[in-house]
């Protein structure tokens, strides 16, 4: 038996980091897959418990040198705290860091303007004094470079932490060793000192924690989704209990609870209307500005607002299992998980350290060999190593997937991940289910035909035989029938026939009711009423045959309306460049009727629900990329079957396990607007991977210093801060998704890429002026 665990992750500081964790659990007993989201702080894990029980799994973070916990068990208002804290503890790191750089940027400048106010007075002193200021800096503020650097020798790998480590470690240790030379020689502490780069560490490890402090706040809106939601659920209920009404914690509200909403408040939890009669504003669950009205036998749902009227409901589903929890739940799963450009990413970012290392090295000996200075060839070295940090790189995808999965649950479409993401953005042909996808689902009898008897006995005895099925044809007959007030009877020996239709026994007498291929099946001659079926059909309508034995004894025709949206879905899909079909059992003639009327020219007609599947193979052997849309349920193989899956819900009891993609609001428009969010995301992905990968290409050389010739240089501080400034532009470029709207260019989003070309090349330039 396997289990999916997901535990909250502390202690990471950079995407390697993620990656470490990663390998480690996947290399414990037990666990078949592991991804662990930075973005996120989350492991998701898919494993056995019996071996791999959740206690090993923490103790596998642990042994990693990072901390865990269910985040079942973790309160998601701590959650929130704890992330809010680890913002104000970067925060407070570079204030620190900072406060006691900047005097040695002071000594800085003055070892090039002696005729600055005190240099004089202060020369003897810069060292010894730079010695006891970057200490703080280099061991305390930094230690978290160490410990992570740490932690990846011990799985046997670098990490980007690693680089910092290292190159700070090189300048301090070897400033270090040029302070104890000068006390060897002169016997004291204080005079003039040469080749101190006590500064350069300080401040790269100061530009470094500003970089993790402005990436730990962009990080933090990306989430912004969630906590929204999280934001909506009510904190008390107000139920009957002993006859009098309480007003009690929602967490001690129990199933089968009277719950009591009055107006201007927020329906608690899920549940059945019991008693009065109002309207209920539920747009943070379907997007619908418009009151949905409330009466007796209704659903009402968790967080929705409650409009005039006064109400009270049985609870139903309380907890983690109310509509709001679930679609939470959902998109937390969706912002952890990974697209598979993901992995291009971790495989260079895996790669790319060790080579950056190498790289740094490499730099060091040519610059020895052509004859510079130590101090210059060591400061290139550092240089290299900070410059080349691929922190960006690991930020690119997960940042991206997270603010979209937000921003589609703000506009009523729940994402799996970033594979049902990514597969959008392919997609170049859609399949549409008829019944309740481009319909409304509730049809209503339009026609009853009777050949043998009157009308109101065809229509007694195909409800009476319709009572025993669940299909929304059948329960419109049902309705029809009793509406107008006929006594119905209970069939005996009735038994479905999938794609044909029913049959079963009244009074003794066997009846069949369905379509062409039921009558065929049983060997009933259906010419004399073909001129009939064929008029109905042509007009849209599925119409029925009742026969029993002896011929077809009527027909019930019935109609579905259309949805609103669906010829403006169809249309604004095939004006994308993406091909529409339509899947139906019902018969060619009528399918023709209804695709025509929404603009669709292929249609698949008259396949059993079985079928389907084979259908979606068959397009995506010719080489389409396929979606398929349908209600979750009977539709089932072929969503699974389809490149993407598209489910259609009410916001309520969604299909969540079936498509890769759930519309709450069951309006087709919002496949458009999942396809154009997908290409959206894909693209800012690519931007960021691009850009990340632009930084380390133009930065190496710049910081290795190949183009000193041109004056064009890189002190090893500013390289750090420029690779802040990378990751951070990184997350930032990713939460322009926030500004996406189907219907509306955002321009900002559009012409972000060439600002940050433009900027960072401005900001190299800049940073070159002043380290030259």
């Amino acid at each position: 038996m396997t289990s999916q665990t997901t535990l909250s992750i502390s202690g990471m500081h950079c995407a390697s980091c993620a990656a470490i964790i990663t390998r480690r659990l996947r290399k414990t007993a037990g666990v078949e897959e592991a991804n662990v989201n930075y973005g996120a702080a989350k492991a998701y894990v898919r494993h056995d418990p019996a071996t791999a029980g959740v206690p090993v799994l923490i103790e596998a973070v642990k042994a990693a040198g990072y901390g865990a916990e269910i985040t079942s068990e973790v309160n998601r208002e701590e959650e929130k705290q704890r992330k809010a804290a680890e913002i104000s503890a970067y925060r407070q790191k570079f204030l620190r860091g900072l406060l006691l750089s900047t005097p040695m940027l002071y000594f800085m400048a003055g070892s090039f303007v002696p005729s600055l106010p005190l240099v004089a007075l202060i020369t003897p002193w810069m060292g010894i004094a730079s010695l006891i200021l970057s200490t703080p800096v280099q061991f305390w503020l930094g230690k978290d470079f160490y410990h992570s650097t740490w932690s990846a020798l011990r799985m046997f790998t670098f990490n980007m932490d690693s680089l910092i480590a290292i190159g700070t470690s090189t300048a301090y240790f070897y400033s270090l060793w040029n302070v104890l030379v000068h006390l060897w020689t002169e016997g004291t502490l204080i005079g003039e000192m040469h080749d101190l780069y006590f500064e350069v560490a300080a401040f790269l490890i100061t530009f470094v924690l500003l970089g993790k402090w402005l990436e730990a706040r962009a990080k933090g809106a990306t989430s912004s989704a969630i906590q929204k939601l999280m934001g909506l659920q009510a904190k008390t209920a107000r139920v009957l209990r002993d006859g009098q009404a309480k007003d009690i914690p929602i967490e001690d509200v129990q199933v089968g609870d009277i719950v009591i909403v009055r107006p201007g408040e927020k329906v608690p939890v899920d549940g059945i209307v019991t008693k009065g009669l109002t309207s209920i504003d539920e747009s943070m669950l379907t997007g619908e500005s418009i009151p949905v009205e409330k009466k007796e036998g209704d659903r009402v749902f968790g967080a929705t607002l409650n409009g005039n009227g006064s109400v009270e409901f049985r609870a139903e589903k309380i907890g983690a299992e109310t509509a709001l929890s679930r679609i939470i739940r959902f998109v937390e799963d969706a912002q952890g998980s990974k697209a598979p450009i993901q992995d291009f990413a971790d495989w260079v970012s895996a790669w790319f350290v060790p080579a950056v290392i190498v790289a740094a090295f490499v730099t060091l000996i040519v610059w020895l060999v052509l004859g510079a200075p130590v101090t210059f060839a060591l400061l290139a070295f550092v240089s290299v190593v900070v410059i080349a940090c691929p922190c960006a790189l690991g930020l690119a995808t997960p940042t991206s997937i997270m603010v979209a999965t937000g921003k589609g649950a703000e506009l009523g479409i729940l994402i799996r991940g970033g594979e049902p993401l990514e597969a959008a953005k392919a997609i170049d042909t859609i399949i549409f289910d008829k019944t309740g996808t481009l319909t409304k689902g509730k049809p209503e009898v339009t026609n009853v035909l009777a050949f043998d008897g009157t009308e109101e006995r065809v229509l007694t005895i195909a409800a009476s035989l319709e009572q025993g099925s669940e299909h929304p044809l059948a329960e419109s007959i049902v309705a029809h029938a009793k509406a107008k007030g006929l006594a119905l009877s209970g069939a005996e020996a009735f038994r479905a026939v999938p794609g044909h239709g029913i049959e079963g026994s009244l009074e003794g007498k066997k009846y069949f009711l369905g379509n062409r291929k039921l009558m065929e099946r049983e060997q009933i001659n259906v010419q004399g009423c073909e001129q009939k079926l064929q008029i109905l059909e042509e007009e849209g309508k599925t119409a029925m045959m009742l026969g029993d034995q002896h011929g077809v004894i009527g027909i019930v025709a019935v109609a579905d309306t259309l949805k609103e949206s669906s010829r403006e879905a169809v249309d604004r899909l095939k004006s994308m460049g993406i091909e529409v079909y339509m899947i139906t059992g019902d018969n060619a003639r009528t399918a023709k009727a209804i695709a025509k009327s929404v603009g669709i020219g292929s249609v698949l007609a008259e396949i059993l629900p079985e079928e389907k599947a084979n259908e979606v193979k068959k397009l995506q052997a010719l080489g389409k990329k396929v979606a398929m849309v349908g209600d979750g349920i009977n539709d089932s193989p072929a969503l699974a079957q389809a490149s993407l899956g598209i489910a259609m819900g009410s916001g309520t009891d969604i299909a969540m396990e079936t498509g890769g993609i759930v519309l709450v609001k069951n309006d087709l428009r919002d496949v458009v607007t999942a396809i154009k969010l997908s290409r959206a995301t894909v693209g800012k992905i690519r931007q960021n991977m691009f850009f990340a990968l632009f930084y380390n290409v133009i930065g190496i050389p710049i910081a290795a210093r190949v183009f000193m010739a041109w004056g064009i240089i890189l002190r090893p501080e500013l390289a750090g801060l420029a690779m802040a400034f990378s990751s951070v532009s990184v997350v930032t470029n990713s939460l322009l998704l926030k500004g996406f709207h189907p219907l509306k260019r955002n321009w900002i989003s559009d012409f972000a890429p060439v600002l940050m070309a433009v900027g960072f090349t401005a900001l190299f330039i800049l940073f070159a002026k002043i380290s030259s």
